[in-house]
């Protein structure tokens, strides 16, 4: 689905529309960034539960104002319950803001959130407030911006326009900039290796391509869309690698210094390992990883990743050739329709050619 916001503004309208949320609108519209608030954008007449599910679907980030009264209101509740589920599955990145609240009352829904939730709880569905505590305690273990710790409302607002700023930027000339087509299809595609909320083993990926150019993109792309599901992430160029004698870079020996033995859930992803030496002296480290880590290594060479007994692979060219494939059937598909009744014999080599190359993701079992 293509994005047709850049931020969707989620706040509850009695505690911030005139203050705080209305002045982070204005400055976000002013660095002609496209965001949604409130129904704004919405015709009258249209029904505004279903456009607002569309505009949560279509924007690439989520800004969620928790303020006092946030979670009285069913409505905000289930907005941030559709912004979760698609954070979990990596299609929205979440900013969350606790404003006037503790992220430890938002996490545990303790303190101001207990009334609400005791009121919700004799009127909704039980299976419904439980979704909505889920995307509460999900929002807080996010780290995000408070309130408390910041001077005033004018620092907080251009701080979140500034990271916006600077991500959708990064974004998109990356994307531009390259031959990667889809970003977001290889988005979805590749979250099927994922797996953000498994609790087992450390899971490592790897990413496939014969060029360069691609494959840094996607994970890169992957990277700034993913590492907020994390304790710590760390993203290492295998050409500032120094691999003798099993040390690497001071920067990464750094990091790894602030985890090692707290079996943290880490994101590690090394961009263009060429040797296999370079993942040997990865290993040590990536066994100190705890439950849940993600490890993504992207290279043009397979050999690399199959002496390194990496079973998950993601093949872009793979996924490339499925996309020029289903735009060959959609094209011999109209050829059909116009003059099929005319040439029989065209209409069986199209179906016969569009037929071919057909497998396109693969990752090993």
């Amino acid at each position: 689905m293509s994005q047709k916001f850049d931020v969707f503004l989620s706040f509850r309208g009695s505690d911030t529309r005139r203050t705080f949320s209305s002045f982070l609108y204005r400055d976000l519209v002013r660095m002609n960034i496209r965001t949604f608030k409130d129904d704004k954008e919405l015709e009258i007449g249209q029904m505004i539960s279903a456009e607002l599910d569309r505009a949560i679907e279509t924007s690439r980030f989520a800004v969620v104002v928790v303020s006092v009264n946030y979670a009285e209101s069913p409505w905000c509740l289930e907005e941030l319950r559709k912004i979760m589920d698609l954070v979990r599955n990596g299609w929205i990145t979440v900013m969350p803001v606790f404003y006037g609240v503790d992220p430890c009352h938002v996490r545990r829904q303790s303190g101001v959130f207990v009334e609400h939730f005791q009121k919700h709880e004799t009127r909704e569905d039980q299976e419904k407030v439980l979704s909505w505590r889920q995307a509460l305690t999900d929002l807080a273990n996010i780290s995000g911006i408070c309130s408390s710790l910041c001077e005033d409302d004018s620092k907080i607002v251009d701080k979140i326009t500034e990271l916006i700023s600077k991500n959708l930027m990064i974004n998109t000339t990356r994307i531009n900039g390259s031959d990667l087509r889809g970003i977001y299809a290889h988005m979805k595609a590749f979250n099927r290796l994922l797996n953000l909320s498994s609790k087992k083993s450390v899971r490592v990926i790897g990413i496939w391509e014969r060029g360069s150019t691609r494959r840094s993109v996607l994970s890169k792309f992957v990277y700034e869309n993913i590492s907020q599901h994390f304790e710590s992430h760390f993203f290492l160029e295998s050409d500032k690698m120094v691999y003798k004698d099993r040390h690497m870079s001071h920067p990464f020996e750094e990091w790894m210094s602030q985890i090692r033995h707290k079996d943290k859930k880490v994101l590690l992803v090394v961009e263009n390992i060429k040797k296999l030496e370079q993942f040997n002296a990865l290993e040590e480290h990536i066994d100190s990883f705890g439950p849940g880590s993600i490890v993504i290594i992207t290279t043009q060479d397979k050999q690399v990743l199959f002496s390194s007994r990496i079973k998950l692979v993601y093949e872009i060219e793979c996924q490339i050739l499925e996309e020029s494939t289903n735009h060959a059937k959609e094209w011999f598909g109209h050829l059909r329709g116009k003059i099929s009744s005319q040439n029989p014999i065209f209409h069986r080599h199209s179906m016969r050619g569009s037929t071919q190359h057909r497998f396109v993701l693969r990752h090993k079992a």
